[in-house]
């Protein structure tokens, strides 16, 4: 198995390059965003408003940090079951969504539309929230904080890890 470290945001070469079962090491800034949010996301996008961020130069996380741990950025930060954002996920790679980190099969349709995109779907193993939390190297919330843990939160992260699963 091979480990790449990768710097954020990615273009489709860094993309091409990689094989399902690569170990990454993802540097720069990820997104979260669970249910509610791509529901909001996708809202805006159906109603040809601007996301106040660049799909094509984002990074979406499927979970929800928890709160602050003391000496840390952020709380622990476990991935969410994927397959709940299948519904939006077409959609946001319509819109150049290009790197997406959860846990979890996809449907078939997503798995689909992530080749047709040249996107890249990362895992990470659930389970292991406390050590990704020490990727995080700063945490604030970003868009909809009256949301909680399902606000979208920017994350700044070295050497977060995830296995290629679609690419």
């Amino acid at each position: 198995m091979r480990t790449i470290k990768l710097d954020l945001p990615l273009g489709s070469e860094d993309i091409s390059g990689l094989k399902r079962g690569d170990k990454v090491l993802l540097n720069g800034t990820v997104y979260t965003a669970r249910d509610l949010a791509h529901k909001l996301l996708a809202e805006k996008l159906q109603k040809g408003e601007t996301l106040p961020f660049d799909l094509s130069q984002t990074a979406l996380f499927y979970c929800g940090p928890a709160p602050q741990a003391p000496g840390r950025a952020c709380g622990a930060i476990g991935p969410t079951t994927s397959a709940r954002m299948d519904r939006y996920t077409p959609l946001l790679l319509e819109h150049g969504l290009k790197v997406m980190i959860g846990k979890g099969e996809r449907s078939p349709e997503v798995e689909q539309s992530i080749l047709q995109h040249g996107a890249l779907y990362l895992i990470c193993v659930g389970g292991i929230s406390a050590l990704l939390m020490q990727s995080v190297v700063s945490c604030e919330t970003f868009l909809w904080p009256e949301l909680g843990a399902e606000a979208v939160y920017r994350l700044v992260v070295q050497d977060l890890p995830g296995y290629v699963a679609l690419v």
